[in-house]
């Protein structure tokens, strides 16, 4: 039992370090030519913009509810003028770019992995280097190059859609109008509140392309093994999101103290 269950953690870190230096090569090969602008351009179409209607989507509604639960906790303490302010500072903080990076890990995540991972079943991959392609870097660093591009302009949106959604709600109880409420909304909000959440979605994007590309480009198995990749990225990416935004979050208020007071 105790050689089974070594085998099995030294197959675990083994993958683990396997996985990481594919990650330092895509950070790498970031910042190396040849670019392909061509296919990243195509990458932040395909990853960013057609994920803008969920995201708007997502973000109106999040709004929404986060304003009725808002108001209704702040109606206990008399402090309801504080539901645009203390909505603003959710969104942009934490709110936004969380919810923002885990629907991204579902509609991007599942699309790299499944497409990469068909391409490597189908071998597509050995063909590009065949006639002499880096499919590395035109297939994975252009991924990830266009998700961290991406994913600070989808938290932007999801952040606005929010705060619109939030008017709404707060529109329908109070009647309070669109300039008020925006001018509340910002009343709170620094500058200090805005590039932590901006770098963070960044790492997010990196995260969410790095592992859905690795899972894509190691299937095996045909096309089951297609739709465990696709799987398996969604939650390998969540989860490593979930737990890098905890260590993130300490980092910025260790960076930007005034944050944590």
């Amino acid at each position: 039992m105790s050689g089974f269950v070594r085998e099995v953690v030294v197959t675990r870190l083994a993958r683990g370090g396997h996985a990481m230096t594919f990650a330092g090569r895509a950070l790498r090969d970031i910042f190396r030519p040849p670019f392909e602008l061509k296919e990243t351009a195509r990458q932040v179409y395909e990853l960013g913009w057609r994920s803008l209607p969920l995201i708007a989507a997502a973000g109106y509604a999040v709004g929404i509810v986060m304003s009725m639960h808002t108001r209704a906790s702040l109606e206990r303490f008399g402090a309801e003028a504080l539901v645009p302010a203390g909505l603003a500072l959710a969104l942009v903080r934490e709110t936004g770019p969380l919810v923002c990076g885990l629907l991204l890990s579902g509609r991007v995540g599942a699309g790299v992995g499944a497409e990469l991972g068909a391409m490597k079943v189908t071998e597509q991959i050995d063909a590009l280097e065949a006639v002499a392609v880096d499919s590395f870097k035109f297939l994975v660093v252009t991924r990830v190059v266009a998700c961290m591009i991406a994913m600070p302009i989808l938290t932007a949106v999801m952040n606005f859609m929010g705060m619109l959604g939030g008017w709404t709600a707060e529109s329908a109880v109070s009647g309070m109008g669109f300039e008020a409420y925006f001018r509340a909304a910002f009343s709170l909000l620094q500058f200090s509140d805005y590039v932590p959440g901006t770098l963070k979605t960044m790492v997010f994007g990196f995260i969410i392309a790095v592992t859905a590309s690795y899972l894509g480009v190691h299937t095996s198995g045909g096309t089951q093994g297609v739709g465990y990749a696709a799987t398996r990225s969604v939650v390998t990416a969540s989860i490593l999101m979930i737990a890098a935004n905890v260590v993130l979050v300490r980092l910025i208020f260790f960076i930007f103290p005034e944050m944590a007071e």
